[in-house]
């Protein structure tokens, strides 16, 4: 892998990792992380003609249990900057025309010439500096529609003290620096910073996991 842009983030993967990473998450989640990436897919309401988002898409796997809801209307259109990431991504998808990869970065100001009905971001929000994320949220609102809706799948607020001293040691060895500030955050009050209203909040993994729905 190239130097990393932000050296104590872990969304920033290495060469295996990238290769093999459903199968790691698998492994690692021993065996949950499918379960509940697809009752939150689910709990997105994703309509049949809907024009869905999704940053940081990695190997596609939401996207392509997404496209599961879309009609032949509908589209999904994943955004990655992982050579890696892209082929598994059409690998999975295998020429649907409902999907389209586009390499970009997120973190960095950029102009898809459209706007969505939908815009998901799952584990990547957490892995960057927080004035980087004000980056990422400019992005989302800029190309939602108004009356859209923006989902945020990722750790929930909670105090890091008050949990299972195992699931303590798991996080603090697992996470990177920055999952440390971002659960500290009142994501509420910084999306209702930038324009949005009625939130949606859906949890998993014992409340540390949160599908947070906000309208633009």
């Amino acid at each position: 892998m190239k130097n990393k842009i932000y050296p104590d983030s872990g969304i920033e993967l290495t060469t295996f990792t990238a290769k093999h990473y459903d199968k790691l998450m698998n492994t690692l989640s021993f065996g949950l992380y499918r379960g509940f990436i697809a009752r939150a897919v689910k709990n997105m309401g994703v309509l049949g003609s809907d024009h869905i988002l999704d940053l940081g898409c990695g190997t596609g796997r939401n996207a392509k249990m997404i496209t599961s809801y879309l009609s032949a209307n509908g589209k999904i259109t994943g955004l990655d900057i992982s050579e890696l990431m892209e082929q598994q991504f059409l690998d999975k998808f295998g020429g649907d025309e409902r999907a389209q990869f586009i390499r970009q970065r997120i973190d960095i100001d950029f102009d898809l010439k459209q706007q969505f009905d939908k815009i998901l971001i799952s584990f990547v929000l957490h892995g960057f500096p927080h004035e980087i994320r004000q980056n990422v949220l400019n992005n989302v609102y800029k190309h939602l529609k108004p009356g859209g809706s923006f989902f945020i799948l990722d750790f929930a607020e909670f105090d890091m003290a008050t949990m299972p001293a195992l699931h303590r040691y798991i996080f603090k060895k697992v996470e990177c620096k920055y999952a440390f500030d971002f659960i500290e955050k009142d994501w509420k009050q910084i999306l209702s910073n930038y324009g949005f209203t009625d939130f949606n909040e859906t949890y998993y993994l014992k409340k540390y996991v949160r599908l947070l729905k906000a309208t633009k």
